[in-house]
């Protein structure tokens, strides 16, 4: 049965800060019953930056690796969105809609213009 990790159980297992937590977090990944959803990644992403100061493309990096030991939904949009973090000044939710613009075809719309830079439109919709 999986598990879903929230963004404390997902901090623990990659700082490997709290023992007794890191270690029961790396029990349930090693058994392949680990879940999580872009949501909690976004606020892993948040706590990385700003509290632990973490650079942007180290955090990149880390997710990755972790994404290829978990389960998730949409995987190809993640990592799309994870390399784009680490490469761009875009915050995270701009990461996230710039990859489901590009690997799911989903139209943004945007009054940012440093977002808008990043969108392609699809079909009939607008940027």
């Amino acid at each position: 049965m999986l598990r879903v990790l929230d963004a404390n159980a997902i901090l623990r297992y990659l700082l490997d800060d709290v023992a007794d937590q890191a270690v029961e977090v790396r029990g349930v990944v090693e058994s392949g019953q680990a879940y999580t959803y872009p949501e909690v990644l976004a606020e892993v992403v948040h706590v990385l930056h700003g509290v632990y100061e973490v650079p942007r493309p180290q955090i990149a990096r880390q997710l990755l690796v972790f994404l290829d030991e978990i389960s998730v939904y949409d995987r190809e949009m993640l990592e799309m969105c994870l390399r784009l973090y680490g490469e761009s000044s875009l915050d995270f939710v701009d990461c996230v809609l710039v990859a489901r613009n590009s690997a799911l075809k989903e139209n943004v719309m945007t009054f940012d213009k440093k977002l808008g830079k990043r969108l392609i439109t699809w079909g009939t919709g607008t940027t």
